[in-house]
């Protein structure tokens, strides 16, 4: 598979654009999320409507020869999505580009991507919506007329080149699509959203895991991770791993109920799955009764940064009923002060 070449870049015609240098190594974490990705539909576990409905498109747009249209898939991080892209490459035998929104800065950096693509590429956009609203609109007329129009110089001297783009299906991943503009949310064609996985589904990613990484995992210990994976896949990966360090060190090898609980355990991580960010939220929120309290002021209190905790930290939180987002502020409810068995404090929630 092809990766995406990020870099910036001058606006110059195509056979000028310098070339972009090649992806930056992986850390061990990627490396072991990579080797842990299904390679084909049928070692997918889980999002059944969305996989089922994903394969009839592939197949119908193999059948009648041309690319699949454009794909936006949206859910929390960590439920599949860059795996998806990865096995729509796969079904259509076409190279796959990687990317991410925040590397395409400028309507250049656009430019020499597209214009490199062999035809029928699928394009992998990570994070989407945080695409520059100028290179988002430099997308519209590519994704629908397969051109783009680039402005050369300024002023008096301002001149305009056309650059074809090879035929390419965009495939968009974000965890915001509210943040996606109508008239750029409207020219994809297929758009699927990913939801939590239940326990059960988690438990068969943990062993099919177990399996490739030769780790013995008994039906408890999976349980028992999967119950506190916040029903992530990539959390439970992570978990597994981590817990296969404790069995190994300190027990007997086998990854048990036991094992497994007494791991995450000291790894912060409670019998809801809640890591220590998450209890910071909500303790802070019950030192001032409960709330409403802003994201900034949170943020400061777990030393995290307000995207992250918007992205990654609260939406498990909301599922929970543990917390409420109002126009004030952030407000912790009854069930989050039950949970960390702290006594509800006077709160003014509005």
């Amino acid at each position: 598979m092809n990766e995406a070449r990020n870099t910036k870049h001058d606006l110059r015609p195509p056979n000028r654009i310098p070339r972009m240098p090649a992806p930056r190594p992986r850390d061990d974490e990627k490396q072991f999320d990579a080797a842990l990705r299904p390679t084909k539909f049928t070692e997918f576990v889980g999002q059944k409507q969305v996989v089922d409905n994903l394969k009839i498109f592939l197949k119908a747009a193999r059948d009648r020869g041309e690319p699949v249209d454009h794909v936006l898939l949206s859910g929390q991080p960590g439920l599949g999505k860059t795996t998806l892209a990865a096995l729509v490459a796969h079904e259509m035998g076409a190279p796959l580009v990687t990317t991410a929104g925040p590397a395409l800065e400028r309507a250049g950096d656009l430019a020499g991507l597209l214009t490199r693509l062999d035809p029928g590429s699928i394009l992998f956009v990570d994070e989407i919506h945080r695409l520059p609203a100028v290179v988002e609109e430099y997308l519209y007329s590519a994704m629908e007329d397969r051109f783009i129009n680039i402005v050369l110089d300024s002023g008096p001297h301002a001149r305009t080149m056309k650059l074809d783009v090879p035929p390419f299906t965009l495939v968009g991943a974000t965890t915001r699509e509210g943040l996606l503009s109508d008239p750029f949310r409207a020219r994809f064609g297929v758009l699927l959203r990913l939801e939590p996985y239940p326990d059960g589904d988690l438990v068969a990613i943990l062993e099919r895991s177990a399996g490739l990484l030769a780790i013995a995992l008994d039906p408890a210990g999976a349980g028992c991770i999967a119950r506190r994976s916040q029903g992530t896949p990539r959390l439970a990966n992570r978990y597994l791993r981590r817990v296969r360090d404790f069995a190994q060190v300190e027990g007997s090898g086998a990854v048990t109920a036991k094992v497994a609980e007494a791991a995450l355990e000291r790894l912060g991580i409670d019998s809801l799955g809640l890591v220590p960010v998450q209890r910071q939220i909500l303790e802070v929120l019950s030192k001032h009764g409960g709330g409403p309290l802003g994201l900034k002021t949170i943020g400061a209190y777990a030393g995290e940064e307000e995207i992250t905790l918007e992205e990654v930290y609260e939406p498990f939180l909301i599922r929970l009923g543990f917390l409420k987002r109002t126009p004030r502020g952030r407000v912790a409810t009854e069930e989050a002060f039950r949970h960390l068995g702290i006594a509800k404090r006077e709160q003014n929630l509005f």
